[in-house]
């Protein structure tokens, strides 16, 4: 090992030894913190040289040094040196590794590609970390569905199944968050019905992908049909449920529907958050309705929801499409134009209905010019000018 290395480790020692961190005759050193840093820098020979020295000097690294040293491996390409680890962590040592640890070190498996070796693992742990299989089967199901194996997801169910173990809600929602991203409509629908006969809630995750997928296929029919029958009194998810209803509506500009099924959520006992009022703004702005887009404001007003970047753009587009813009000062009176912008909408209501033009437009702005404090007046300003001027250079050809 290098001068340097020696150093360091000396450095370490010291520092361990007057923290009380080498725990008497065992001579166990702790150095998972310092190795998780050398990973994250791209350093898995510096830490390869440490255990050298570590070994030299007689000190033995902890469990948590060893998990930190065969993660750094795995994450830095270095697979056969981390699987020589794992295999003598599994079969020479009673060490039990931590369930966050098996997921890492499965996830870098997975980045590569390398999905024999996630199923070997689990092998691995079957043949000699039993008590660990409940923990590990849900573990490699999500490593294979982030990476879009939907095939290895359902074959590891059934051998998990065959086991007599327990699908818990958490797996069952990872079925069909994945489903969702990486499978058709139909196949999401399937796994929807699987956990349904399961007697498990879908939650907020699986709720929010399903309905991104709807979204996305331009199906607000039966994204609807999906809401209502999660149920729309669930409490436990704020106005999700409800807004991402509305959003239904307003996407296909059913303005009556939309209307009705906003006053039954009020009648339901749920209050409209800023999202609720957006999704209702936006609606309005496109169709031009000013009389319903002004009593919306004066709603938000009553309630005390602060207008955000998405509110004042539905306010200022509605006004320049109709070439309104001398009018924009009236309809902004009621509004604090002197705030420092901000977009806190959720962002699944610009899969449906898209972005502004002035939202958009001031977003980009403030990306470009970030070393001043902008405000909602001042972005309108800045926008107004470049509408003029767009407007000029149209009628001069």
């Amino acid at each position: 090992m290098d001068t340097w290395g020696e150093d360091l480790l000396e450095q370490i020692i010291w520092q361990r030894k007057r923290e009380g961190r080498i725990l008497g005759r065992d001579n166990l050193l702790d150095c998972a913190s310092l190795i998780q840093t050398l990973a994250r820098k791209r350093m898995p020979h510096i830490a390869h040289q440490l255990l050298i020295e570590m070994n030299s000097q007689g000190l033995i690294p902890n469990n948590s040094t060893i998990s930190a040293l065969m993660l750094c491996y795995a994450d830095n390409g270095l697979f056969p040196q981390a699987q020589a680890i794992w295999e003598e962590m599994l079969t020479t040592t009673s060490f039990m590794p931590a369930i966050q640890v098996v997921s890492k070190f499965m996830d870098a498996y997975g980045k590569m590609g390398h999905f024999r070796q996630v199923n070997k693992i689990l092998d691995q742990v079957s043949l000699h970390r039993f008590s660990l299989l409940p923990e590990v089967y849900p573990v490699a199901i999500s490593c294979f569905g982030k990476h879009g194996r939907l095939d290895l997801m359902e074959n590891t169910l059934k051998v998990m199944v065959s086991k007599g173990l327990p699908i818990d809600s958490a797996t069952g929602n990872s079925f069909v968050r994945y489903y969702s991203i990486f499978g058709s409509l139909t196949e999401m629908e399937i796994a929807y019905a699987r956990l349904k006969r399961s007697r498990h809630l879908i939650e907020e995750e699986g709720i929010r992908a399903m309905s991104f997928a709807y979204i996305k296929e331009g199906k607000f029919y039966k994204l609807g049909e999906f809401l209502n029958g999660v149920g729309l009194g669930r409490t436990n998810l704020g106005n999700l449920l409800w807004n991402l209803l509305l959003l239904s509506y307003a996407a296909n500009f059913k303005m009556k529907t939309m209307q009705r099924q906003f006053l039954k959520m009020l009648d339901s006992g749920f209050h409209p958050d800023l999202t609720t009022f957006n999704i209702r703004a936006l609606a309005f702005s496109r169709m031009s309705m000013f009389w319903d887009l002004h009593l919306s404001l004066e709603h938000m007003k009553h309630e005390c929801i602060v207008p955000d970047l998405v509110t004042y753009g539905c306010v200022v587009d509605a006004y320049l499409d109709r070439r309104l813009g001398r009018n924009l000062d009236f309809a902004l009176n009621n509004m604090n134009a002197d705030d420092s912008p901000l977009a806190l909408t959720d962002p699944l209501v610009f899969e449906a209905l898209g972005e502004g033009d002035f939202h958009s437009s001031a977003e980009a702005f403030m990306e470009f010019k970030r070393q001043k404090k902008w405000t909602y007046r001042q972005l309108i300003a800045v926008y107004l000018k470049k509408q003029f001027r767009r407007d000029q250079i149209f009628w001069n050809y």
